[in-house]
Formats: C-alpha cells, structure tokens, sequence
C-alpha cells in the first residue's frame, strides 16, 4: 500500500476535516491486507494503492474519490454507504463491475466495513427492513416500489418477453433473446408440459412464460401477480396474442389461490416472499398442485453457509432496490419444502454464470437508453443507483457468492418417465 506525498488532480477537491482524514487512514489500514485483485484510490489528499497490480489484470481499478463525505457515509452504513455515495456522484470509478468484483473476492474485508461505527447505521437500517414485512398488504406496497416504476422502464432494457430473470445462455452468437427462449424451454421441458395441461403461475412479470407455454404447448395457465402495472400489461400482451381463452391473469397473492393444478411454476419470485414466509409458499405448492404434480422454482440462491448472515443484515438492494426482498439458500428451501410439505426435490441445476450475463447485457441496454430513462422522469440519482444495481448482482454471479438454480419438485404420485 502506497499513499503519495502530494495531492491528486482529482476533479473535486472538497475540503477534508479531521474526521474525513481519520476515516481515509482507517479505511486504509483495513484495506492493506487486500489480496485479490488491485485498487488505485485518489482523491485531493493523495493516492492509494493496495492489492497486486500483476495478480489478476482484469481487475485493475482506479477510484476517484470527489467528495469526503464518501468516507462518513462507509463508516456511517458501510457498504450501503458506499453505495449511497456513488447515487451521489461523491465517487466515481473506471470499473464499476471489477470493483464489486475485487471486493467479493476479498470478502473478508467487505465484511469489515459493515463493523465499528456502521453497526449503528446497520442497526437503523434493520428496524427499516423489519417495517416492510410481507403481509398482503405490505407485500404489495413492496412489489409496488420496485415493479410498479413503469412498464416502460422496464422495457428499455429487457429483451422482447420482457423476463426479468436469467436467461439461458449456451454460446457467444447468442442473443438475450436466444438465451430467454432458451430457458422458457428448458423449463417447459422439465415440467414434462403437454397439450391440455392446467398449470398454476406463482409471479406472472409481464407473461412471458404463460404466453409461450400456451402457444407452444397448448397448456391453460393459470398466473397471478400483485404488481398493479404487471397486470394491466400482461392482460393486454395476452389479448395482443390471441391467448384469452388459454391465459388467466390474476392480480391476486399467491397465498389466496386456490384450485388444483398438473404444474406449477416461479420463476425468480421466491426473492420477494421474505424468509418468514419460506414455509408457506412450498405448503402452497404442495397445495395447488395434484398428487402426481411436478413443480418448477427458478431461485436466485446464495451460499448455505452464508445464509444466517445474510438475513441479519442489509444490503444495497434490501435498501434501496427491494424492499422487503431476502435471497434464500438451497438448504433453507429444502429444510422449509420438508417442513411444510411432501414435495421431494428431483432435480436441480445451477446456472449463475448465464446471470452474469443477463445482468451484462441488461446494464448495457440500461446504460444505452439513459436518455429514454430520463425521458421518463427518473433522475440521475436514480440512474447512478441503478447502474450500481446491476453491477452489484453482475459482480456476484461472477465471482459466484450467489448463483441461480432450477429446482423441480414432485409430489408423491408423479412416476419418471423414459424422458425424464
């Protein structure tokens, strides 16, 4: 670790206090003990170097620290603060995506941040997560505030079915168009789904896999969501496609549905039912669907042995994103599933690498169309907390501290077939 000896041509040099230097000296002796990856820090007062420059070149970042107040906001909130500086432009940096990158490779340090002073601002900010609990009430209130930022918004960046999950990539010629199909066929292909299926739908987004499984299935789908936009859009997408008569679109929550169906699929809504509430979706589950059911779960998961820490705590997206959101671990459905039901996992598989480049094409699209965004009447606090978003959940299923996976489940009466 190096510190100059004269001040950088940084493009702000605000004032330090003897607080803000207090804090720099302390982020920096934390910092020293960087492995993984290489960071260059400037601001007015010097620059910074940790890490190896010839470890891993691709991770090479230069951050350019504006403003102190970056320095109390880390200490305040931790990494949320840090987060809640960039919204603010008091930092900017080459390198957004290696950035989150060096950080989940160098976790022990990550975790640093959350310790001293920023325990108070973590304690503050779980009595705020704690009041947005997924009742029904609350749930919607929580959809809303992310969902319900408008179908437009959401267009600027997803592909053509609008599927705000991961798709399926398999090689570099394909497209996210491609890789969405992709996955909407392997879980067609899973749930074994053929002419005159009832399937049940737990998380519509905007239709997308109703409408192709009823087209290119001849299935009657049943699916239902609490975001008010979703299901005004999805309605119209179902009526544009000729699909009435085979697409039921509920503006219902999922713990009110009601029937018996042959399949069951949700895809990456699990996120947003809140920990306490694992146990009831799978009784749900076991509910809808016949004794010889099968259902499929499309999960964004995080690491077993990461899971207890992480509902202790709050992140960025819990934050400012999600409210109300939790990632689950795969033990944690499983212990829940076998709690609440007599569904039996056969078959899972990971594919958090295809995430990765989801979440690189939909920052690309995001980024290309800031002027369309703003159009809209978002501001460019809300434009930077976006673009750290969708780094932040890139970084991590790169450096796979989370990951996505298909689960599918059956009943006691399902029987493998030849094809299974």
């Amino acid at each position: 670790m190096n510190a100059a000896a004269t001040p950088s041509a940084c493009a702000d040099t605000r004032t330090f206090g003897s607080l803000d230097r207090l804090l720099r000296r302390q982020l920096a002796s934390r910092m020293a003990s960087l492995r993984h990856g290489w960071l260059r820090l400037v601001d007015s007062e010097g620059t910074l170097e940790f890490g190896d420059v010839d470890a891993l070149p691709d991770l090479q970042v230069r951050i350019e620290i504006h403003d102190p107040a970056f320095y109390r906001a880390l200490a305040a909130n931790g990494s949320v603060g840090a987060g809640e500086a960039w919204m603010d432009d008091a930092w900017h940096c080459d390198n957004l995506l290696g950035l989150i990158r060096v950080l989940v490779l160098n976790r022990d340090l990550l975790d640093g941040m959350e310790t001293g002073m920023a325990r108070l601002g973590g304690w503050v900010m779980k009595a705020i997560h704690a009041a947005r609990p997924n009742t029904r009430n609350g749930a919607r209130r929580n959809i809303a505030r992310h969902y319900d930022l408008g179908n437009d918004f959401f267009r600027t960046f997803l592909c053509s079915d609008m599927m705000y999950s991961s798709a399926l990539w398999q090689d570099g010629a394909d497209t996210l168009d491609m890789a969405s199909t992709r996955k909407l066929e392997r879980i067609c292909q899973w749930l074994q789904l053929k002419p005159g299926n009832r399937i049940v739908e737990v998380g519509t987004g905007w239709g997308g896999f109703a409408v192709h499984a009823a087209r290119h299935y001849g299935c009657h789908v049943t699916t239902t969501t609490i975001s008010r936009q979703q299901y005004e859009l999805t309605r119209e997408l179902v009526a544009a496609a000729g699909m009435e008569d085979r697409v039921a679109v509920l503006n219902e929550d999922y713990r009110d549905l009601a029937g018996t169906f042959d399949k069951l699929v949700s895809i990456e809504m699990i996120e947003a039912i809140g920990a306490a509430q694992l146990e009831t979706f799978f009784a749900k589950i076991g509910q809808l669907l016949k004794p010889d059911g099968l259902a499929l779960v499309q999960a964004i998961t995080i690491e077993d042995h990461r899971y207890r820490q992480a509902l202790k705590s709050v992140d960025f997206i819990k934050r400012h994103v999600f409210p109300g959101c939790f990632i689950p671990s795969i033990d944690a459905m499983l212990k829940a599933k076998t709690q609440a039901s007599d569904l039996a996992l056969i078959r899972q598989q990971d594919f958090g690498q295809s995430y990765a480049r989801t979440l690189e094409a939909w920052r690309q699209r995001f980024m290309a169309h800031r002027d369309a965004i703003r159009e809209q009447g978002f501001d460019h606090r809300f434009e930077r907390m976006w673009e750290f978003y969708l780094a932040y959940c890139e970084g991590g299923f790169r450096e796979r501290s989370i990951g996505v996976s298909h689960l599918l489940f059956a009943r006691p009466g399902w029987r493998p077939t030849e094809a299974t």
